[in-house]
């Protein structure tokens, strides 16, 4: 079950709003928890048993860890802390890369072995990740010690955040699962949020990814130099507005059920640098690596930055898909952001007209959702070859003109539009407008109609791609 579908939007949110508010507070949690469940087991009662273990796994963890930071000594610790981050990674690396690593063995050794098909549970990575960050903050110090499996349950299978994020740190929401308030205003703001999120999704990502498919999915190139530009700006965009509209969704969800999480980008196609593309992009993945891997390796303080955060790049490409391509998009930003690195230091950057450091930095990130993308090396060289006049597509058959009616061009204007951090460019003046009573008024008017406009989009629309599924 994803957001933007009928049966979530008819019959499972409004039955777990409507259940939420009316059970008393001491039974919220459970009702909450027993709905997460229900959620996630829809998609196949295998892969719920499967988050079930994973939370006991890290629920006992997380007593081990506690029991063993009162020692004098730190070993106990520290293999509880093993131990935790073990038992994570490797029913992740069975699920999500057993069968990646054995046909990359066989290529690589020669020999032939009987690979056998798993079935990939939707939003494993980030589960995983979640349940690792609450052993990892107790071990840290940054949390207690949760002796309530329900509430540890509820923390990892919450489901506005379970199958694409955002990664939720327990730090950040350890005093809110024991208490949080609810009313009319953080409802009618959640509802706003999750109306924003649901356009972005059912809109723009649906509609621009349909063109994108038509460049990406043909195994053989058949596209024009026009087209090829069109399809890769489209899935530029539709990555974008299909993954933080999941993300205003889960947000505002979370409100509707008194829950905070933090945001998880920051309008990140008005990145004039990589580094600054990478802080507004997908910020709880990239602040998760950063405290749990780059600072532990040493950061910026010990040893060889460069290295550490080549390596962050690395996983950060591994940990999006089983694929060579995704290690070749991380490695492409791990290595630009080091390029980056000593000319942001030097104040070189500064020399350079603001609007060409933003147009390189496009460049960078079109060509890195390319590698993103295509399922082959080869068909990622084969794409770029004919983006940049190097090579020409084997057959011709559709051109830009083929897709450019009325509906796309209008949303390709809208996904512009909404990629502009309107709060930057108008200011304050507009800003205290939004925050007005009639700016209040006015916005949720519009996330009413908005809201009306999605459902609208969900009930006729036959093409709902969920894109992350490999996630």
């Amino acid at each position: 079950m994803v957001f933007s579908s009928s049966t979530f939007l008819f019959l499972f949110l409004p039955i777990t709003l409507l259940g939420y508010y009316l059970v008393g507070r001491r039974l919220r949690n459970l009702f909450l928890l027993g709905m997460s469940l229900l959620f996630y087991a829809w998609g196949g009662p295998r892969a719920a048993l499967l988050m079930v273990a994973s939370i006991l796994i890290n629920y006992l963890c997380g007593l081990w860890v506690g029991a063993a930071s009162g020692k004098a000594s730190p070993w106990p610790k520290r293999l509880a802390v093993f131990c935790a981050v073990a038992a994570n990674l490797g029913i992740l690396f069975y699920f999500k890369y057993l069968n990646f690593a054995v046909e990359t063995a066989q290529r690589l050794f020669h020999f032939t072995a009987e690979v056998r098909q798993i079935a990939l549970p939707i939003g494993i990575s980030f589960f995983t990740f979640q349940g690792m960050s609450y052993v990892l903050d107790v071990a840290m110090g940054k949390a207690k010690v949760q002796r309530n499996p329900l509430k540890i349950a509820l923390y990892i299978s919450l489901f506005p955040q379970l199958i694409a994020g955002p990664i939720v740190r327990y730090s950040d929401i350890e005093a809110q699962i024991d208490s949080r308030e609810i009313d009319l205003d953080k409802l009618a703001s959640g509802v706003q949020r999750f109306a924003v999120g649901l356009v972005k999704k059912a809109w723009i990502a649906n509609t621009l990814g349909q063109v994108a498919d038509g460049v990406f999915n043909p195994a053989v190139p058949n596209s024009s130099v026009g087209l090829t530009w069109l399809g890769v700006i489209c899935y530029m965009f539709q990555i974008y507005f299909d993954f933080s509209g999941y993300s205003d969704m889960a947000i505002g969800l979370g409100r509707m059920f008194g829950f905070e999480f933090l945001e998880n980008f920051r309008h990140p196609y008005s990145a004039k640098t990589m580094t600054d593309f990478w802080r507004r992009w997908h910020i709880s993945l990239s602040s998760w690596f950063r405290d749990y891997v780059y600072i532990p390796l040493g950061g910026n303080r010990r040893g060889n930055q460069y290295l550490h955060q080549l390596t962050v790049f690395l996983l950060t490409g591994l940990w999006h898909g089983a694929s060579w391509s995704f290690v070749l998009w991380g490695l492409w930003h791990g290595l630009w952001l080091m390029a980056e690195k000593p000319l942001i230091k030097s104040g070189k950057l500064d020399r350079i007209p603001g609007w060409l450091q933003w147009l390189f930095t496009m460049l960078r990130v079109l060509i890195g959702w390319v590698l993103f993308r295509r399922e082959s090396v080869q068909g990622t060289l084969q794409l770029l070859g004919i983006m940049f006049g190097l090579a020409q597509p084997e057959r011709v058959i559709y051109t830009a003109a083929w897709y450019l009616d009325g509906w796309v061009i209008l949303t390709l204007i809208a996904a512009v539009l909404a990629c502009v951090p309107w709060r930057e460019v108008l200011g304050e003046r507009f800003n205290g407008w939004l925050e007005s009573d009639k700016g209040v008024l006015c916005a949720r008017v519009a996330a009413c109609a908005l809201l009306l406009f999605g459902a609208v989009l969900v009930i006729t629309s036959t093409y709902n791609p969920f894109i992350y599924f490999r996630f």
